[in-house]
């Protein structure tokens, strides 16, 4: 619950300290005093936005903290620890406004995004405003009270995520389709390049072999005949070739060792270099042997090596290349294959994702159904109550299976009424009153938070144009929720201040260079003379005391 609200330089607030109890406290003064500036300041702490003009005039920021007192097992608590924050027993939220409009803010002495504070708010106050009824005309505003009550939260947040499955598998899925006649396209063309490469079948580093032995067959002629001087040179030639000079040397040497052993060696050199001459020469006749010209066979390597270089020039790379590419498009058609067979599954998950989202919107739509006629029933209730004997209020859920999917599923929900016998059920807006619109709406705010695990419930003049003993209701109404929560009401109604466990004043006082706005804690004697001034105006009597003597009796 809120316990402790301290201001400081906000508007025409120059130093406030509140303290707030368990159960109903009323706050109340007079027109223009300033009722909702404790409401407003705790927004600021809420993560609402900050405006310059919030601050007080010649002073350089405003600053605002707000004090909680958390049990152990509340959702705020565990947020808290869950976020890394000092979880004791208290939560402590500030907020400071600078003059140029900059504000930080701080969560247990930590500093923090605004978005941080607002992310908690929702679990330590429940804010309505005196324009609440004005939000309640609107649909989804109407969903949002509707699931409010229900506590469905699991629902909605499977509804949600799958939803969100759905979408992105769809969204992949309408991705191929946009790209499948493109697909296609380059999968035929892969296709037929495939299967061109296919069937000319070059291995690898087969072009280079081609290239080589072109090169050898196609200058046959010159080899040969370079054989043949080489050979003759080395060996067969008639005078002084060179295996028979060698022979002629190593003889005369092999005479002159006998008179100088120091030839020995040389003469081994060259009777190797004769060793090594003739296995030269048997060489070049086996090459001589090999080296037919073959015009048959160089045909054939001269088509195939043409008919390699015509690929490799349609795919733009050199011929040595070519086996490589073989093997990258066969892998590029591979791939597009696959896809093909993953669009397949797409579809197959797309379904799938489909009728797990519908399942999930079904299974929330019965329970809305469900929330929605006990609701209506206990808002019905409410209204009478209010003064509307014969108010009725349904709040209708209409369930299409086939509607187009969103993060809340797939439901139309309307709140419809009627207030007078005999008058259809229709649209809130089209039948409600402005006065019979403040009570309706006040009935559904106090029947939902009675559903809310929010431990304090704040209420902004939402008794406006409420009256007479419909007044004495509404306060046993919020006297009834602050059994179980804690209710802080702002409020112009003596009938319902007076059922408040606690009552606070407010008032504006000026010197005429200042305007300041006070907030006091009313002891029992001091209600009875503001619930007196509520109830005839300036002037207290006796018998307005008498009245509210007997207001905060009953």
């Amino acid at each position: 619950m809120l316990s402790q609200l301290t201001i400081r330089n906000f508007a025409v607030v120059k130093s406030l300290d509140i303290e707030f109890h368990n159960g109903m406290t009323a706050i109340t003064g007079e027109t223009g005093a300033g009722k909702s500036i404790a409401l407003d300041a705790l927004s600021l702490c809420l993560g609402s936005r900050a405006d310059a003009n919030w601050v007080r005039p010649d002073q350089e920021k405003a600053e605002i903290t707000a004090v909680f007192a958390l049990e152990d097992a509340s959702p705020a608590h565990q947020w808290l620890a869950e976020n890394e924050f000092d979880a004791d027993d208290d939560c402590v939220l500030r907020r400071v406004i600078q003059r140029d409009g900059r504000s930080k803010a701080w969560i247990n002495g930590t500093p923090v995004p605004v978005s941080q504070q607002k992310s908690l708010a929702p679990l330590l106050v429940n804010i309505h405003g005196q324009h609440e009824h004005q939000l309640l005309l609107k649909e989804e505003h109407q969903l949002t009270l509707l699931d409010s009550y229900a506590r469905h939260k699991h629902l909605l947040d499977k509804v949600q995520q799958d939803y969100k499955n759905w979408a992105s598998v769809e969204k992949q899925y309408q991705s191929y389709q946009q790209q499948k006649e493109e697909l296609e396209a380059q999968r035929q063309l892969l296709e037929y390049q495939v299967n061109e490469l296919n069937e000319f079948a070059l291995a690898d580093g087969e072009f280079e072999e081609l290239e080589q032995k072109h090169k050898r067959l196609s200058n046959s002629k010159v080899l040969l005949e370079a054989g043949v001087f080489a050979l003759n040179a080395l060996y067969e030639g008639e005078h002084n070739n060179a295996s028979s000079l060698v022979q002629s040397a190593s003889q005369r040497l092999a005479e002159a060792e006998e008179m100088d052993t120091s030839l020995s060696p040389i003469n081994q050199l060259l009777q190797q270099a004769k060793v090594h001459i003739e296995e030269a020469a048997l060489e070049l006749r086996q090459y001589q042997d090999d080296l037919e010209l073959d015009p048959g066979e160089l045909q054939i390597i001269e088509d195939r090596l043409s008919a390699a270089i015509h690929l490799a020039k349609k795919h733009q790379i050199p011929g040595s290349e070519l086996s490589q590419q073989h093997k990258k498009l066969i892998d590029e058609l591979n791939n597009l294959e696959q896809a093909g067979e993953q669009a397949e599954k797409l579809d197959e998950d797309r379904q799938q994702a489909r009728k797990i989202y519908r399942e999930s919107a079904l299974k929330l739509s019965t329970s809305r159904e469900q929330a929605a006629a006990e609701l209506s029933q206990k808002i019905s209730s409410s209204m009478q109550e209010l003064n509307m004997p014969h108010g009725r209020f349904v709040i209708q859920v209409e369930h299409d299976a086939n509607a187009r999917a969103t993060r809340q599923g797939t439901d139309e929900v309307e709140f419809l009424v009627t207030t007078n016998p005999g008058q259809p059920i229709q649209a809130l807006n089209k039948v409600a009153s402005g006065g019979e619109l403040s009570r309706i709406s006040l009935a559904i705010q106090v029947m939902t938070a009675t559903q809310k695990t929010v431990p304090t419930m704040m209420f902004d003049e939402v008794d406006v144009g409420v009256s007479g003993p419909t007044a004495s209701i509404v306060g046993s109404m919020l006297q009834a929720l602050g059994k179980s929560s804690q209710v802080i009401c702002v409020t112009h109604l003596p009938q319902v201040a007076a059922k408040a466990h606690q009552q606070l004043q407010v008032s504006k006082s000026t010197d005429g260079a200042e305007t300041e706005t006070a907030v006091i804690a009313l002891s029992k004697e001091q209600r009875v003379i503001e619930l007196a001034r509520l109830l005839g105006g300036d002037k207290v009597t006796d018998m307005a005391k008498a009245n509210a003597r007997e207001l905060l009796a009953s």
